[in-house]
């Protein structure tokens, strides 16, 4: 017999999805831009290629290493994406 689950929160809400490829200097980014009413107005950005993700804000945006961590990206490419997360976000 199965025991009972103990949900912290299951709910369901209706998001927007954009997907976007592009190209910077060495390195092509497809990403899928999520964004909901959750996360205080931050979108979640996965990175199709290489199947991590994050939650992203402005502030996170200039969060030293955020992106470089959160995406296990180099600095010239989180450079790249943060200068277009800026457009996006």
């Amino acid at each position: 017999m199965a025991e009972e689950r103990f949900f912290l929160y299951d709910e369901t809400e209706e998001t927007k999805t954009r997907f976007v490829s592009f190209m910077g200097e060495d390195t092509r980014f497809d990403l899928a831009i999520m964004m909901s009413n959750r996360y205080f107005g931050k979108h979640i950005i996965l990175n199709i290629q290489n199947g991590r993700f994050a939650i992203i804000g402005k502030d996170d945006l200039e969060e030293p290493g955020y992106l470089e961590e959160a995406f296990s990206i180099n600095e010239q490419e989180a450079q790249e994406l943060r200068e277009f997360l800026y457009e996006m976000i």
